[in-house]
């Protein structure tokens, strides 16, 4: 299906669903590394008139806005540290352009570690240190959070990615996210592309995209042949690149993370294969592909949020450049894109929001809360998630359902999509979404 002149070596990053209890030992490491990364933790901070900065500076006063973010950053699986660098600019950005509701944002962080202990450990220490939510989180280990937080009465708002079965069917979750939903546009972007003999490669721990992978392909009138498991832990995947490319398979539908597609593309550019890859946002990347740029010329990359180059990202793009973000992290990805997302998504709540604000009152508000944020992600009602929309069963709390595309030229991702496209009904639901009007 694609030519390559030669092929030779790379890297990519994100996660993976777990729907039936799966991943509780996915990763190692213990201990929560606490909450001490906000930088405004006074009742004041200098803030600009004019959002795009510069302007007369006026103080924002009042209480802080308390939040949590947690992720997993030391550890010896997947690390999200631009999650963590998103949350830090933000916090910075916001405190400088008027603050959320005229108050200034104090946002904590908590290192998840990969495991549950640390992840529980987190959770307690938001509750505990009154948070109003917890917003743009990710780890494989949620299900250790979200009893927690039910118990805490306070929300886990704006993931990109849920993944544990809770965090897809909990009343205090809301994702603004879609996974496990690019997988289904995966599988329909390699059928328009005329993929003809499919087989799909799943990261060890996101079995559970599988089933809704297949109901996709059966609507699409086609089938995946088979799906290779790949060890979480990155090392010589050449067993599982030959097996994944046997058979004649002309596309390999990927839900990898970034270590791990790093140590995946040697492998492949090794076995010769012709084999089109489709790949998810902020893994499928160019850190991961680095070195091996004509081997994935025109592969896909599916995913919830439009490239970062687009309009709607403009502040996020001049906030990671002015307070000097971690310049090794990939943010044109689901984590960075995703956490600043919610972060917004977070503030328009906040600010829609009469009287006092805590994690109970925030919770009520979130349940009927309406984002707007156009360009980033579709038009959101929390009141209309795909339990009440006609979804299938585990998958509740899903309100987003459209994904977007990008293809690698000449090792670049440029963006193939000019809106979000539903796959509601590919994926098993029994009503469309309205994806709002294009953003390109």
């Amino acid at each position: 299906m694609k030519q390559h002149a030669s092929r030779i070596a790379g890297r990519s990053k994100w996660p993976l669903l777990a729907i039936f209890g799966l991943l509780a030992c996915v990763l190692v490491f213990a201990a929560c590394g606490g909450g001490g990364s906000s930088s405004s933790t006074e009742s004041e901070a200098t803030t600009s008139e004019e959002s795009s900065g510069g302007g007369e500076e006026e103080k924002v006063t009042g209480e802080p806005i308390v939040t949590w973010t947690y992720t997993d950053v030391n550890t010896e699986g997947p690390q999200y540290k631009n999650i963590e660098e998103t949350e830090r600019v933000y916090q910075e950005w916001i405190n400088t352009h008027g603050g959320i509701a005229g108050r200034p944002l104090e946002a904590h962080f908590c290192d998840a570690h990969g495991t549950p202990n640390a992840a529980a450990a987190c959770a307690r220490e938001a509750v505990a240190g009154g948070a109003v939510a917890l917003v743009g989180n990710f780890t494989f280990t949620g299900d250790a959070v979200i009893p927690i937080l039910e118990k805490g009465n306070t929300a886990q708002w704006g993931n990109c990615c849920a993944i544990a079965p809770t965090e897809l069917t909990s009343k205090i979750s809301f994702p603004m996210g879609n996974q496990p939903l690019y997988s289904v546009g995966l599988v329909k972007k390699a059928v328009e592309d005329g993929c003809k003999n499919i087989n799909g490669v799943i990261i060890e721990g996101a079995e559970a995209f599988e089933p809704l992978m297949e109901n996709a392909a059966k609507n699409l009138k086609t089938k995946i042949n088979k799906f290779v498991i790949l060890p979480a832990t990155a090392q010589d995947y050449s067993p599982q690149v030959a097996e994944a490319t046997s058979g004649g398979a002309d596309c390999l539908v990927m839900i990898v993370s970034e270590t791990p597609y790093i140590a995946w593309m040697p492998a492949f550019a090794q076995s010769g294969s012709e084999a089109k890859m489709y790949g998810p946002q902020g893994n499928f990347n160019e850190n991961a592909v680095k070195g091996f740029e004509e081997v994935v010329e025109g592969d896909v990359v599916a995913g919830m949020y439009p490239d970062i180059s687009t309009p709607a990202w403009d502040e996020y793009r001049e906030a990671l450049e002015k307070y000097e973000a971690d310049s090794a992290q990939d943010y044109n990805s689901l984590g960075g894109m995703g956490t600043w997302a919610a972060y917004e998504g977070f503030k328009q709540v906040v600010e829609s929001m009469k009287g006092e604000v805590n994690n109970e009152t925030f919770l009520k508000a979130a349940e009927t809360a309406k984002i707007d944020l156009p360009g980033m992600v579709p038009p959101l009602n929390m009141a209309e998630n795909w339990g009440k929309t006609g979804g299938p069963e585990g998958f509740e709390r899903l309100v987003n359902r459209c994904v977007v595309f990008s293809e690698f030229k000449e090792g670049k991702l440029q963006s193939a999509s000019t809106e979000f496209e539903d796959v509601s009904e590919l994926a098993g639901g029994t009503k469309p979404m309205d994806c709002g009007p294009p953003f390109g």
